[in-house]
């Protein structure tokens, strides 16, 4: 599994493939799951039509109201937070990453009990398997 870092509440995973493909890889493991992927925002595309060059950045939002609806009942503010996100992005050398918001972080951000914890630790795993 390639290196993970933390910082400021966000993990972040060396992902093996090019950012498109790593998106690509999520999306095959989301539909496979029966996730829903409600958008895939291209921050570099929409970069690029203003004008502006940066290098290829993929936000993925998906979610399952089953999952996510108990979350939001437990504390209405990680809604703020809700559908899960990943971001795949290439960094200036070149190296693709894979990050996503620490269930920690989002647990102590929004007071959120243990019992609702294992719906959000979904996207550990799924960040782990796109980037492989």
């Amino acid at each position: 599994m390639p290196a993970a870092q933390s910082e400021n509440g966000m993990v972040a995973i060396e992902s093996k493939h090019s950012v498109d493909e790593t998106v690509g890889k999520l999306q095959g493991i989301l539909g496979a799951k029966g996730v829903t992927v409600f958008a895939v925002v291209d921050h570099s595309g929409e970069a690029a039509k203003a004008g502006l060059a940066m290098p290829n950045t993929k936000l993925v939002i998906f979610g399952n109201p089953k999952a996510g609806t108990p979350v939001m009942l437990a504390s209405p503010s990680s809604a703020i937070d809700l559908p899960l996100k990943i971001l795949v992005a290439e960094d200036g050398a070149g190296k693709v990453w894979v990050s996503y918001n620490s269930v920690e972080y989002l647990a102590k951000r929004h007071g959120l009990p243990e019992a609702v914890l294992p719906a959000l630790k979904a996207v550990e795993g799924l960040a782990a398997a796109a980037a492989e």
